[in-house]
């Protein structure tokens, strides 16, 4: 039983965890185990398995407790520790203090529905026996994450059966577990929280930007685009990619450049390879600032609006920040039926496949910081190679390290010069693809 649930463990956690990654786990008897994962592989070992585990991490240690606040990891694993841990809160107060702005503290513990049934397998031998006096609710468990300054961005539960049975374990935990409902009776919770910013982290104080803008056939928009973006940064930048325009893009935005130029840093290039995703990635490899931002050539979303995402990000408020087209009331001709109908259906799926709630997935305004794009970049592929926009990779990504997703309304409006480049029905198919594909990868593991 306990090699096969170890398993699935060990798949769960090691969608968040990379190759490059440092990472600390609590153990039963408070001591903590460091190390980096081997490079190309995802190995864990667990609080119960200290002594006899053959999973290995390279340049492991066993240390003390105490002597390890000089240690800043990128992950703090607790595994099942919180069941027989006689005072949380001070734990995770020792833990707040081991953390930098980017570690994630790893939560797993059990549903206590699972109670009666734990108890009877270790008196029949089928688990150790170990002293839990401690069975929380969610909510208890998310208290006690706020009064030490943790904040919760994930959730999931899995597991329904705990224990190998020839492919019926393998069908129920990972297509039946994750499903609304089912969920509710999972033994096992795995909860991802990041430290709130407070004394210990300190919001950048002036950050410069870089904006990010994929063109193809704009070529009416672009010196708009830069007399209405505002100054947010000392040093922004912004950063055009034209895409094998019909029109004269490319001109329109050589001209804008000898014009502002001595006024703003404006770069300029022309992408290679096809579609606002290839656009986007290429744009972003040439950025030089601490925050990122992508902004569609349409202006169907004001350039007015991008300091309220430069806030969100710069005081901690979230390390992902979305816009969100469809709180606000729209112009009339901004989205067509079908498209307001679309997006909806993907903001509901995707919100249930991520795991935490995104009204529009599909707007084009979103910021990281260089930071977390750098880290997110290098494991983008594990969401594969074909998104055409570029937005969801961004998104899974940002999901999969963890990251606090943040949504900005903004007001949508209608578009004033050319036409979108979006194939409705080809580009609703595409996306339905990489739903199912996200699905795979991220909730039915």
């Amino acid at each position: 039983m306990r090699e096969y649930f170890y398993s699935l463990l060990r798949r769960y956690i090691s969608l968040f965890i990379f190759p490059q990654n440092k990472v600390i786990e609590i153990d039963p008897m408070s001591c903590l185990l460091v190390g980096a994962i081997p490079q190309g592989k995802v190995a864990f070992r667990y609080s119960e398995a200290v002594k006899t585990s053959t999973i290995k991490f390279e340049n492991d240690a066993v240390v003390p407790f105490d002597s390890i606040q000089e240690i800043r990891p990128d992950y703090i694993v607790i595994h099942g520790l919180i069941h027989y841990e006689r005072d949380i809160q001070a734990l995770l107060a020792d833990l707040y203090r081991m953390c930098h702005q980017d570690t994630r503290l790893l939560l797993v513990y059990y549903s206590s529905l699972w109670r009666p049934l734990m108890a009877l397998a270790s008196r029949v031998g089928l688990r150790d026996k170990l002293p839990e006096p401690n069975w929380l609710a969610h909510e208890d468990i998310e208290n006690l994450l706020k009064l030490e300054r943790f904040e919760r961005v994930w959730l999931d539960h899995k597991v329904l059966i705990p224990f190998y049975l020839p492919l019926l374990s393998y069908v129920i935990n990972r297509y039946f577990a994750p499903l609304p409902l089912f969920r509710n009776f999972c033994l096992v919770n795995i909860c991802v929280a990041r430290p709130l910013p407070n004394e210990i982290f300190q919001a950048l104080p002036n950050p410069s930007v870089s904006i990010i803008v994929p063109a193809r056939n704009e070529s009416e928009n672009i010196e708009n685009i830069l007399k209405r973006i505002p100054r947010m940064g000392p040093d922004d930048e912004i950063i055009f990619i034209e895409g094998h325009s019909t029109d004269n893009t490319w001109a329109a935005i050589q001209a804008a450049q000898a014009r502002y130029g001595s006024r703003r840093r404006i770069l300029a290039a022309q992408q290679n390879g096809i579609g606002k995703g290839d656009a986007m990635f290429f744009g972003l490899s040439l950025a030089r600032n601490d925050i990122l931002m992508i902004f569609d050539a349409d202006l169907t979303v004001s350039p007015e609006e991008l300091p309220k995402f430069y806030d969100a990000i710069r005081t901690g408020k979230g390390e992902f920040i979305n816009g969100s087209r469809l709180v606000y009331p729209m112009e009339a001709k901004a989205m067509r039926f079908f498209n307001l109908l679309g997006n909806k259906f993907f903001s509901v799926c995707f919100s249930f496949v991520l795991g935490q709630r995104l009204k529009d997935t599909l707007c084009g305004t979103k910021v990281i910081s260089r930071s977390n794009y750098k880290k997110l970049s290098d494991n983008r592929n594990y969401f594969g190679s074909f998104d055409p926009f570029g937005d969801f990779q961004l998104i899974f990504g940002a999901v999969r390290m963890g990251l606090k997703i943040v949504e900005i309304p903004v007001f949508y409006r209608e578009r004033v010069y050319g036409q979108t480049n979006i194939a409705r029905w080809r580009h609703g198919f595409i996306l339905l693809f990489m739903l199912i594909f996200a699905s795979l990868r991220l909730k039915f593991l």
